[in-house]
């Protein structure tokens, strides 16, 4: 099989291209990001079709590789069978069926499977290889050939793989891990726990256990019924000592509350008293105080200091009277001497006329104070006093309702609660400083018993439920029976697969492995120049490969060179066994750790050993070039 011509309308970056291949080597030169690989995608979809799932990447091939801006998202690609017809693919990558022409431009699209996920199968029906065998063995990348350790031994491990089952990705004993893994998270074994199987004999256990406990339970039932009895009975008695107290307690309450109210009142009495008896003491003091103010008032005039005056001034009338008669000798003088006494009594009686007068209006002023005050002070008295014996009459009142009301509420209490408490010992023992107390304990026997019996009865409902549901049970004990032996039988059916894939395996470790490595020998002993004669695989090394030494060594140890010499040689050395068809030989970027011997080799074995397949080098340095025009090799150069 051999891709012919390539056009591309609208593809990634790629537009309006066309691209003639030739049946030897092909070169296809182009710098970093000028398409090639944009190319390569476009061969692989158009023979396979683009997928839109992302399979754990970022981005689909759809949506990679959709032209933007752009409705048109086609090509064609024409390629020739070794039988010689030729087909052509047209491609609307926006839908998911192509069209396929022959030679004679007549549509065949019909002609070939269907499938309803990857639509038609045309490409998979003339050549038998699908899409992963030729990513996988056709195809030969850059990016397989890694650097660091690690990634390294992945892809010796790659290599390991492609011999020993055909698949680069299909390890063998990851395939017996993964049938492993299965056996252990789908059924389980004796020795794992949580596992569909130990879940099964955990129920079948259970289900037994519940049986025998069934029938042991049967004796008892009798002994606990009576329990029941006496629980209940007991909760009956003890509830309607609970409520009874509350309703004790609500009485009591209220009685609370009305001598409450009762003091609140006897309070106030006698604070009004407390008031009369300080209004009375300040009627008293206003009395003595006005006592006093009258006793001053009514006091007589002091003459004394008049009669002190009086002989003051006499004294000096005789004075002057003998200095006026041996000195001044002066009548008038005699005359104003004997009238200074009558003047000056004149004037007390004047002055004690007006003084006099005063003092009565003062009298009259301070007696109608003293009478008013004192009225007003009675009136404060009369009114508390009618307030004190209208309170009285309220609290006698308050105290004969409230001691009804108590009398009423216990009446009530032993009406509702005979026959069932003794509720006159109750009421005995009872106050208000025990009844909390009282109430507490009750309320605590109450839940106590309350939890005997739900014990009791969580066991009875328990065990009368496994008891209806006997049949269920036993139903569902077949059916553990039943699904263990399926498990037993999964089980073995995957040992069988294991036994199953160990033969494939060994099969192919004794026949096809032996031929595949003996054909690697070769093709690395004349890539390498006879540096590297043998491969071989073993299970604890994995590849190895004899040195110039005559030592076998495992491949992770040979340069990153040599390791992609030996992928791409396990490759070519597959690729006649893919299918009947001569597949192309597609290298994208596969020389770019090789130094100048190594290409040189490698394109001298292409020419001289691969001549019947199609060569399609994808590269973005001359140095392939350069090589086989040095060579004298034809081919033909497309540049991107």
């Amino acid at each position: 099989m051999k891709i012919k011509n390539i056009k591309i309308n609208n593809y990634g970056n790629l537009e309006n291209k066309e691209i003639n291949l030739k049946n030897n080597i092909n070169i296809i030169y182009g710098q970093n990001e000028s398409g090639k690989s944009t190319l390569l995608s476009y061969i692989k979809n158009s023979l396979y079709g683009i997928s839109k799932n992302k399979n754990g990447r970022d981005i689909s091939d759809y949506e990679k590789y959709k032209p933007w801006g752009k409705t048109d998202y086609s090509g064609k690609l024409k390629y020739e069978l070794d039988n010689g017809q030729e087909y052509e693919i047209v491609r609307d990558f926006n839908k998911k069926k192509p069209k396929i022409y022959n030679e004679n431009m007549e549509e065949v699209s019909d002609q070939f499977n269907i499938v309803k996920k990857d639509g038609t199968q045309f490409f998979y029906d003339q050549t038998n290889v699908d899409e992963t065998m030729f990513t996988s063995t056709v195809v030969s990348m850059q990016a397989e050939v890694k650097l660091n350790k690690q990634e390294q031994s992945a892809l010796v491990q790659k290599l390991a793989n492609l011999a020993g089952t055909g698949d680069d990705n299909l390890s063998y004993k990851k395939v017996i891990d993964k049938l492993n893994k299965m056996q252990i998270e789908k059924i389980g074994s004796e020795r794992s726990q949580n596992r569909p199987i130990n879940i099964i004999d955990d129920r079948i256990k259970n289900i037994e256990l519940v049986i025998k406990e069934l029938t042991t339970y049967q004796k008892d039932k009798e002994l606990t019924d009576a329990k029941k009895d006496i629980y209940a009975n007991q909760i009956a008695n003890l509830e309607n000592e609970v409520e009874a107290l509350k309703e004790l307690k609500i009485m009591l309450l209220r009685k609370q509350n009305n001598e409450e109210k009762i003091n609140i009142k006897n309070n106030l009495k006698k604070e009004k008293n407390n008031k009369i008896n300080k209004l009375n003491l300040e009627k008293n003091d206003i009395v003595e105080t006005y006592k006093i103010k009258k006793d001053e008032n009514n006091k007589k005039i002091n003459f004394k200091k008049y009669i002190f005056i009086l002989l003051f001034i006499f004294i000096i009338n005789i004075l002057i009277y003998f200095l006026n008669k041996n000195i001044y000798k002066n009548n008038i003088i005699n005359i104003l001497n004997y009238l200074l006494i009558p003047i000056y009594l004149i004037i007390i009686l004047f002055i004690e006329l007006l003084n006099n007068k005063k003092l009565k209006s003062k009298i009259k002023n301070e007696e109608e104070e003293f009478n008013n005050e004192i009225n007003l002070i009675n009136k404060q008295i009369e009114i508390i006093d009618e307030e004190i014996k209208s309170q009285d009459k309220e609290i006698q009142k308050e105290q004969l309702d409230s001691d009804s009301e108590v009398e009423q509420e216990i009446e009530k209490i032993k009406l509702k609660y005979r026959g069932k408490l003794n509720i006159i010992d109750l009421l005995d023992k009872v106050n208000e400083k025990n009844i909390d107390n009282i109430t507490y304990e009750t309320q605590d026997k109450l839940n106590k018993n309350k939890v005997e019996l739900q014990t009791i009865k969580y066991e009875e409902n328990n065990i009368a439920e496994k008891l209806e549901n006997l049949s269920s049970l036993k139903e569902e004990y077949d059916k553990l029976i039943e699904d263990r032996e399926e498990l037993i039988k999964r089980n073995e059916e995957i040992n069988l697969t294991k036994e199953f894939m160990n033969n494939a395996y060994i099969n192919m470790k004794n026949s096809i492995t032996p031929r595949f490595t003996e054909n690697m020998s070769k093709n690395i002993a004349k890539i390498s120049n006879n540096k590297y004669t043998k491969v071989g695989i073993n299970d604890e090394k994995g590849l190895i490969i004899e040195n110039e030494y005559g030592e076998y060594i495992p491949a992770e140890r040979l340069s990153t060179g040599t390791i992609d010499q030996l992928y791409l040689s396990l490759r070519l050395s597959m690729i006649d066994d893919l299918s009947t068809e001569k597949m192309p030989i597609i290298l994208d970027e596969a020389f770019a750790y090789y130094d100048d011997e190594r290409m040189e080799n490698i394109l001298k074995f292409l020419n001289e050993n691969m001549n019947n397949h199609q060569v399609i080098i994808f590269t973005c340095t001359k140095r392939e070039q350069e090589i086989l025009d040095r060579l004298h090799i034809n081919y033909n150069l497309v540049q991107i």
